[in-house]
């Protein structure tokens, strides 16, 4: 797997704007109407909308930190098959979970913390609700196979770009959505990357 470095000085920019534009892509199209969206929309409706932007910037920059480093480490320390084979099945069930996804699967209320600033209750807020949940381990599945700074660098552009549109849009818009079709899209895409996955693994044991 190429490093970030590597590509840059040789050129290569097709493979990482391919990988930033996949990782985009597909958080974006897991997280439209989730939790997190949900926790900017309830701030921004009580407070300035820049200190709560900012606080899910800081948020999501350290959590998808941690993800790539895990799916770095993972990479190294595990056989390529077998990375590919758990990067297949996290996919698959992240896919099917999608596809099964109702309108109001992610409508929770959500109960707004205490803190010395809305920044840090943004902050807060959104590292814990997630923290483990499928887009963080979306984040160490892809970075594990992919170069993780493009991995990095299009989930956190994916995060930040639903959140501002919580934020600047509101629930009224999003409720024109049709927020399962989204899950839909979202959840074959999922499978699609499941199966690509399966069949890298496939290739490593194979040359194995």
């Amino acid at each position: 797997m190429e490093s970030f470095a590597s590509l840059l000085s040789t050129g290569n920019l097709v493979e990482l704007s391919a990988t930033t534009a996949t990782s985009f892509v597909l958080i974006a199209a897991a997280e439209i109407g989730d939790k997190s969206q949900l926790v900017c929309m309830t701030l921004a409706s009580r407070h300035r909308p820049a200190p709560v932007m900012l606080g899910a910037l800081a948020a999501f920059a350290l959590l998808n930190t941690l993800a790539v480093v895990f799916g770095v480490a993972i990479a190294n320390w595990l056989p390529p098959y077998v990375v590919g084979a758990i990067v297949a099945i996290l996919f698959a069930l992240f896919g099917v979970h999608a596809l099964r996804a109702k309108d109001d699967a992610d409508d929770e209320q959500v109960e707004e913390k205490s803190g010395q600033g809305i920044f840090f209750t943004t902050f807060i807020l959104l590292t814990v609700a997630e923290f483990g949940d499928k887009t963080q381990l979306a984040v160490v599945a892809l970075s594990s196979t992919q170069v993780p700074a493009a991995v990095w660098l299009g989930a956190t552009a994916a995060l930040a770009a639903t959140s501002a549109l919580g934020i600047v849009a509101g629930r009224t818009l999003l409720q024109r959505i049709p927020i399962v079709l989204l899950h839909r899209i979202s959840g074959a895409f999922f499978l699609i990357l499941a199966l690509l996955a399966a069949w890298q693994a496939y290739a490593a044991y194979s040359a194995a």
